[in-house]
């Protein structure tokens, strides 16, 4: 089993993202969900907004 590390999150809040403007018609509620846990997991225990992603 690999470790997750903020780049996997980092990557999954993309794909995450990218699906929900692909597809705003869909119940995104889950999608949502995670993205609100994955943003705190990113953001650490101290509570600090994530760091800005380079494009």
């Amino acid at each position: 089993m690999q470790a997750v590390t903020e780049g996997d999150r980092r990557k999954e809040v993309r794909v995450l993202l990218d699906q929900i403007q692909a597809h705003p018609e869909r119940d995104w509620t889950a999608a949502r969900q995670r993205l609100a846990t994955l943003n705190k997991l990113i953001a650490g225990p101290s509570g600090k907004p994530p760091r800005p992603q380079p494009h």
